[in-house]
């Protein structure tokens, strides 16, 4: 039987990409940074380090597909003097090694997890995202992710590889956290949160175990090589709604304050967030249509159902 390569299967979608990806019965070998990371049962190779100088071999052997979610991702305290080197370096670099190691190893299938970064920070109203537009990224991870698509299509093109690529908004599920799962929390304890205003954006967002399924449809599906696809719920959100539905998730209320959107945007410029208040108060959609037409695929759980799986335990 072949082996799928699963690459940084110890974050937050590589451990449950893996899971699933065994319990369906394929051989699934994690790449992980620190022995003994991976998900209980998964057999794995240890690699310490992703960049443009890694050696793969051990990893590759005896593997025909890879799902690659492995990379530099946003950081929160930023102590690189150049990031988007850093990001380069991981993202790129460690990216099209991987990549042409594959190819030689003789892998049929590379998934590559970007992101919706690739295409920018925020849509107009109406206008959501395609997986044709243009890349406009505007970060140095969107950068570094970007620069990564166009070196794999170079590299299916020289070597045969077939490449896919998939580019999701932000993902949520069991163990989320940053902004999203501070959300949550705050839900849960009952906060007051004052963004009971923001009823008029929309907002993209993907369950992990939509994600995960997209992604292994993405290893097998005939039709996904070559290809570019964008995910989501299926279902577009404003902030406030998003709230509400983690309350009914957890089982309590949402208490949201309604302060004027206007008074948000002030306050956040004030403070310097005002990339935090793009992603809170302004819009951000996908259009899935070539996703769902291409793989005959749709989004297997509701957006209820993977905030349900989201919420954290009330205690009883």
């Amino acid at each position: 039987m072949s082996t799928l390569l699963i690459t940084g299967a110890s974050g937050f979608v590589g451990t449950a990409l893996c899971r699933q990806a065994q319990s369906t019965g394929r051989a699934v070998r994690a790449a992980v940074r620190t022995a003994g990371a991976a998900a209980t049962n998964v057999p794995s190779v240890t690699v310490p380090s992703i960049d443009g100088q890694t050696l793969w071999a051990d990893a590759l052997q005896g593997c025909d597909s890879v799902i690659h979610t492995a990379a530099r991702v946003h950081v929160m305290n930023e102590s690189a003097t150049d990031p988007l080197s850093e990001f380069r370096r991981v993202n790129v670099d460690g990216t099209l090694n991987l990549a042409r190691q594959a190819a030689a190893a003789g892998v049929r299938r590379f998934v590559f997890v970007s992101s919706i970064k690739v295409n920018g920070e925020g849509t107009q109203a109406q206008r959501p995202f395609l997986a044709s537009d243009v890349p406009a990224p505007q970060d140095p991870y969107g950068v570094s992710k970007a620069e990564a698509e166009l070196g794999l299509r170079q590299v299916a093109e020289q070597t045969g590889l077939e490449v896919t690529i998939v580019r999701p908004p932000l993902v949520y599920g069991p163990g989320v956290k940053a902004n999203f799962g501070s959300l949550l929390r705050a839900v849960q304890r009952g906060l007051p949160l004052p963004l009971g205003a923001v009823r008029h954006n929309r907002r993209s967002l993907v369950a992990l175990d939509n994600l995960i399924d997209l992604l292994l449809t993405c290893v097998d599906h005939p039709a996904a090589a070559h290809q570019t696809f964008l995910v989501s719920d299926g279902e577009d959100l404003s902030t406030t709604a998003l709230i509400q539905r983690m309350g009914q998730a957890i089982g309590r209320p949402a208490r949201l304050l309604p302060v004027p959107v206007f008074l948000l945007h002030l306050g956040a410029t004030v403070l310097g967030k005002r990339d935090v208040a793009q992603r809170v108060l302004g819009n951000l959609q996908v259009n899935i249509d070539h996703t769902q037409a291409t793989l005959g695929w749709s989004p297997p759980i509701t957006v209820e159902e993977g905030l349900r799986r989201a919420a954290p335990k009330v205690p009883s």
